[in-house]
């Protein structure tokens, strides 16, 4: 019995000293992180906050984990260093949709950026987007676009202004845990521009002056190279163009690059503008947060 409790021991201050470790590389890899907000700050950058990175990060190490630790947790575990490193290069909040008839918005949130994150919630999709686009908040979280919607809040994404947001990410991004609504996806919005990880998913919107049919708006994104993973159309008889199709393309789309240049010649005398609207890294799959082998 004493040689187990002496064994017993022995292992608990292996785990003391472990902790210890782990917590010295959280100091090391704070610092660092400063040190890249100095950099940043030198450059005269305004922006904090990296989704793609943030993406690029956990594919990573979820890629290169070993051992029976779940690579559920290890996400959750970074992607609370992530949001403890935002929030201490300035102000971090967001603004969250969350409608009595529709829980769960709030749980994507918090598990994607952290429960101490200050957040407002908001029962219309629009009072989001504005209060990211006033500065109110730093990001907003609202639902995934459906063809059954009726707000087609993205609508109001649908301007050339530098304060306007932009889609960054679409949640969960590990999993929706024990969220109340494990059905419910969402976008994130920021005035930041979508940078590409090779993993993509990209949003654009296309007014046009009539109602040409979606067989058209395929068969020119088709001869741009785009493919089409979602769309929906939006029309206000009141506004001219009153015709803006929602687009979702697989892949990054580069608002500078020849496909925009190729799909705004395909249109032809149709198109109004394009509007790039954002985009986001795909989610890790059910696949990739397997547990793995214990060795």
């Amino acid at each position: 019995m004493a040689n187990e409790k002496d064994k017993l021991r022995e292992l608990r201050d292996q785990i003391d000293e472990i902790d210890n470790s782990i917590q010295d590389l959280l100091i090391k890899r704070t610092k660092v992180v400063e040190h890249v907000r100095d950099v940043k700050d030198q450059e005269g950058s305004v922006v904090k906050i990296r989704p793609s990175r943030e993406a690029e990060i956990l594919y990573r190490l979820i890629g290169r984990h070993k051992g029976s630790f779940p690579k559920r947790e290890l996400a959750r575990i970074w992607r609370e260093l992530i949001v403890a490193t935002l929030s201490s290069e300035g102000p971090f909040s967001m603004a969250v949709y969350e409608h009595a008839s529709e829980p769960g918005y709030w749980d994507l949130a918090r598990d994607q950026y952290g429960s101490f994150t200050p957040a407002t919630r908001h029962t219309a999709a629009r009072r989001v987007v504005e209060a990211v686009k006033t500065g109110e908040a730093t990001i907003g979280i609202v639902p995934v676009p459906r063809h059954d919607d009726e707000e087609n809040w993205w609508r109001h994404l649908v301007s050339n202004n530098k304060d306007t947001p932009r889609v960054i990410a679409r949640l969960p991004f590990i999993g929706s845990g024990n969220a109340r609504n494990t059905g419910l996806e969402a976008l994130v919005i920021c005035p930041i521009e979508h940078e590409e990880t090779g993993r993509d998913r990209s949003y654009i919107a296309v007014e046009l002056q009539d109602n040409v049919g979606f067989n058209v708006i395929e068969d020119a994104l088709s001869q741009a190279g785009f493919s089409v993973a979602f769309h929906q159309l939006w029309h206000d008889p009141e506004r001219p163009p009153g015709w803006t199709y929602l687009i979702e393309i697989f892949g990054f789309a580069n608002p500078g690059g020849r496909q925009m240049t190729r799909l705004v010649d395909a249109f032809g005398g149709h198109i109004t503008r394009i509007v790039h609207l954002g985009g986001y890294a795909m989610p890790l799959n059910g696949p990739e947060l397997a547990l793995c082998t214990a060795e």
